[in-house]
Formats: structure tokens, C-alpha cells, sequence
């Protein structure tokens, strides 16, 4: 039994390795020749890989743009849904957010540099196509109603409300474009777990704000 699992682990390891492989060759090409004209066997061949594994892990460019972003919306809400007794949505947003980021960071450096990277690219690739700017906001647009309906009961405010709405989305665009600003784009701050937080609590001041003066 043991001999099995540590199969399966060495099975799930290598499968994770191709995964990567496959994304970073992806996003590579993507920033550097441009999404529409990259082709799968163009990454298959980038990641040394054959063309069917490709799609056999990532069955559209869609998929290896968009996919495998560990800041899921399911567990923003269960992190919504566990907050304690007079704890905030935002304050509960933001601790969802530096709980994922300290995770990520948690992991060996070049893993961290991976993810990080993948996150820059795929905003600069995202950021020079107006299609897939629309594709990616309609994406966040779960997470906007998510946050509004926690926001709307912290303020006992009906779900449809203007002001947790108009909260929700600047927080969520904020934290969308966190990654495309000079702060983040400069190869200091792309590392940094701490001056990402750090911006993360600017863009939640920011909405916090905006719901004061509603008060």
C-alpha cells in the first residue's frame, strides 16, 4: 500500500511538472508573439511536449490563459462564510487574500517565482487585447456579486443595493489590476509578497472608504 501511494505521488508530481511545463511555454509565447497567433503545437513544441498532451492537460488556449489561478472563488467564499462575530467582508477579503499569497509563498522560490510570473504575463497578455479584457471581467464578475452580498448584510442593505455593489467592484477591479500597475511591474515589487500586501490594503482603504461616505 505504501509502494502505491508513493507511486501515485510520483505520478501526481510528474503530471504537475508537464502541467507547468505547458503554462509557463503558454504564457511565454503568448506575451512574446501575441495570443491570437500562437498555436498549441507552437506550445507543444515550446515545452517539449507533443501536441496531444497539450490538450490533453489544457483542452483550448482559453484554458492555459485563464486556468489555474489558486485564488478561487470558492474559497474566497468559504472564507466569507466562516468569518467570526463582527468581522468585516473586507477585513475577511483581505485575509483570504495574504493567506493565499503567504501560501504561495510558503512554497520553495522557484515555485513562487512561477506563479508570480504566470500572473505578470498573463495580466500583460490579458492588458493588450481589448476581447480578453472583456473575457477576464465578465471572469471576476462572481466574485463581485459574492463580496456585494456579504458587503449588503454587513450594512444591513438589501443584496441589490447600490453601495455594496458599487464596493464590491471597486474591490475587485482593484485587485484585478493590482497586477498591472508600475508598483507590481517593477522586478522588485513582482517578488514581494510584502509590497503586494501592501497594495492590497490600498485598493480595500480605497473601497472602505468609498463606503464611509455613504454612512
Amino acid at each position: 500500500m505504501a509502494m502505491d501511494t508513493q507511486a501515485g505521488h510520483r505520478q501526481q508530481r510528474r503530471k504537475q511538472r508537464t502541467r507547468d511545463a505547458i503554462q509557463d511555454a503558454a504564457l511565454t509565447l503568448f506575451a512574446g508573439r501575441g495570443y491570437r497567433v500562437t498555436t498549441m503545437n507552437a506550445i507543444a513544441e515550446a515545452a517539449d511536449v507533443a501536441p496531444r498532451t497539450v490538450t490533453f492537460h489544457f483542452p483550448t488556449k482559453a484554458d492555459l490563459l485563464f486556468g489555474a489561478d489558486p485564488f478561487t472563488r470558492e474559497s474566497l467564499e468559504a472564507r466569507l462564510n466562516s468569518r467570526a462575530e463582527g468581522e468585516s467582508t473586507l477585513a475577511a477579503l483581505r485575509d483570504w487574500m495574504v493567506a493565499t499569497m503567504l501560501e504561495l509563498s510558503s512554497e520553495a522560490p522557484e515555485a513562487q517565482r512561477r506563479v508570480w510570473r504566470r500572473r505578470a504575463l498573463r495580466a500583460q497578455v490579458i492588458g493588450s487585447d481589448d476581447e480578453l479584457r472583456a473575457r477576464a471581467r465578465a471572469g471576476y464578475y462572481p466574485y463581485e456579486q459574492l463580496i456585494a452580498a456579504h458587503l449588503a448584510d454587513d450594512l444591513g442593505l438589501p443584496a441589490d443595493a447600490l453601495v455594496p455593489r458599487l464596493a464590491a467592484a471597486t474591490s475587485v477591479t482593484g485587485l484585478r489590476e493590482l497586477y498591472q500597475t508600475h508598483e507590481v511591474e517593477s522586478s522588485d515589487a513582482a517578488e514581494s509578497t510584502d509590497a503586494l500586501i501592501a497594495l492590497v490594503d490600498q485598493v480595500l482603504a480605497f473601497a472602505e472608504a468609498g463606503i464611509e461616505t455613504t454612512r
